[in-house]
């Protein structure tokens, strides 16, 4: 998988296809280990993007990360950060369970608690956190205006956010080198699937502006779109 770079062009040269929904159901047994082998080997390779939640400004106090999976996202977060404490809100039991398996090999298990449920219904308390945060979960919400939405009420005012996802308007030339470099092999036909599921630009904008993060930042890279923010008011 690439670490994509920032460019300011506002539209792709070629026109994606129809958008395929997949749903946040939660995930069969085995493919959670294959998943958790496949991040690995991006941590591993030092492709994760945990400097996409850091330039943002969200470095301190209690962050929200919805959809987690194996956990390596928010645990690198933590460990590049200081007297930080992590939620974690995972659809999935067995993704729980490896998330807390890594939390304990990484030694944060004392910062990061791990929780049952979904982003359209947080199960936490308005104003509850200093950051949010999301990677790869967007293109799976059966209702993105609920989850958006949620995400703002729980979190504090001034607090930060941080939503990145695939987009499905990828050039080929990079979604063929995605897949070459993905991991075990039997995981591509999900990421063409997520790809598939993925939003463009336009369809972002047109969601946010049915919730209370209309006023979001919106920007693309070469493999995917961040969606970010404050809660001012």
């Amino acid at each position: 998988m690439l670490t994509p770079s920032f460019h300011t062009k506002s539209k792709s040269s070629y026109f994606p296809r129809q958008r395929i929904p997949e749903t946040e159901d939660e995930t069969p047994f085995n493919y959670t280990h294959t998943y958790d082998q496949m991040m690995r080997r991006i941590r591993d390779m030092g492709l994760l993007q945990i400097q996409l939640i850091l330039e943002k400004g969200m470095t301190q106090g209690v962050a929200l990360e919805i959809g987690p999976g194996p956990g390596y996202m928010g645990l690198e977060w933590l460990k590049h950060t200081s007297n930080t404490m992590l939620k974690g809100l995972d659809i999935s039991p067995e993704m729980i369970q490896i998330a807390e398996r890594n939390a304990t090999e990484y030694g944060l298990s004392d910062r990061v608690e791990y929780r049952k449920g979904s982003g359209s219904e947080v199960p936490f308390d308005d104003n509850s956190f200093d950051a949010i945060f999301t990677f790869q979960s967007l293109h799976e919400w059966s209702t993105p205006e609920k989850t958006f939405d949620e995400i703002e009420r729980a979190l504090r005012m001034g607090g930060k956010y941080l939503i990145y996802d695939l987009r499905r308007d990828i050039f080929p030339i990079i979604k063929s080198l995605m897949l070459f470099n993905t991991l075990p092999e039997e995981i591509r036909p999900k990421l063409i699937a997520s790809i598939n599921a993925s939003y463009v630009e336009e369809e972002i904008q047109g969601i946010l502006k049915r919730t209370r993060l209309w006023d979001s930042m919106i920007e693309k890279n070469s493999t995917g779109i961040v969606i970010s923010g404050s809660k001012h008011r």
